[in-house]
């Protein structure tokens, strides 16, 4: 009886031994297979984070690359400006000093100084009221201030044409011998108010207009005291009472081709025109004294 309950309890000791054996195996093992299963994962998550890395890489060069290709293209658009700069530049100076014609509606072709007078250009007329006139003026005045000194301030060339009612030619051609003769594109002028009488409507164009100032009113003032009044039939001189009590003087002339700009084989019909000089003197002595300096024909 002895032996065999030794021998159960050996056998159980062993049966025992060996159970937890196996249970300590098999939590090893299972250990072991979590353990794997959890390097696992961390493998896959440092790949993809490899394969994100290199994708933001790749990303990163193409950006770099199209902004290398974008400054390219700015660099050629900055060429092209430059270059069309370069040659706007070589055109202006070229066309700088040169005349440009100016063709009127009627067709008549007139220069056009394109940059202007060449450096130093001073027109006759305004020399002399610079050096001469000025002091003049102060000694027979008496004037405190040189700013008191009357000058020219404008001149107004006007032609009038009923007949343009009728014949809208007349009109043109008129156009064109006013901007010959003033060396500037005139304005057409129109009525103010209808006459049942003349036919005439509000708005209808009769007339045309070109007002002067600057040097292009010294040149065409001397044009005019020494080429064109000399050629009027039989000129005495102008009269000394056409002020208007302002200081300044008008002058009517009858027929245009005095004016030696005009080509008498192309006029189509002889008129005459207006001829208004405007100053900034006060009194109409004053006007008549800077006129006359200026070497104004008046009558005796």
């Amino acid at each position: 009886m002895g032996k065999s309950s030794a021998n159960n309890e050996k056998t159980s000791g062993s049966t025992a031994g060996d159970s937890t054996a196996k249970v300590t195996a098999g939590l090893t093992t299972e250990g072991s297979k979590q353990g794997s299963k959890q390097g696992s994962n961390v493998k896959d998550s440092t790949d993809k984070a490899k394969t994100q890395d290199s994708k933001k890489g790749s990303t990163a060069k193409l950006t770099t690359e199209g902004s290398k290709q974008g400054g390219n293209k700015g660099s050629t658009a900055k060429g092209v400006v430059g270059k069309e700069k370069n040659t706007v530049g070589v055109n202006k100076e070229k066309t700088a000093g040169d005349a440009e014609k100016v063709k009127p509606s009627g067709g008549v072709e007139i220069e056009k100084p394109s940059g202007g007078k060449k450096k130093g250009y001073i027109p006759r007329l305004k020399k002399k009221y610079k050096e001469e006139i000025v002091d003049l003026l102060v000694k027979e005045f008496s004037y405190k201030n040189i700013m008191q000194v009357p000058k020219l301030d404008k001149i107004v060339l006007n032609i009038g044409l009923g007949e343009a009612i009728q014949n809208k030619k007349l009109l043109e051609a008129s156009v064109d011998e006013l901007a010959l003769i003033s060396g500037q594109k005139s304005v057409k002028t129109k009525a103010k108010r209808s006459i049942a009488g003349f036919k005439l409507r509000k708005g209808m164009e009769i007339g045309c207009k070109v007002t002067l100032r600057g040097d292009r009113m010294y040149e065409f003032l001397d044009r005019f005291i020494n080429i064109a009044l000399p050629r009027v039939r039989d000129f005495r001189g102008v009269s000394k009472d056409s002020f208007d009590g302002r200081g300044n003087f008008a002058v009517g002339i009858k027929e245009q081709i005095i004016f030696p700009e005009i080509d008498y084989d192309k006029v189509e019909k002889i008129h005459g025109m207006d001829v208004v000089i405007a100053t900034t003197s006060r009194t109409d002595e004053e006007a008549r004294k800077l006129l006359e300096a200026f070497g104004m024909p008046y009558r005796r």
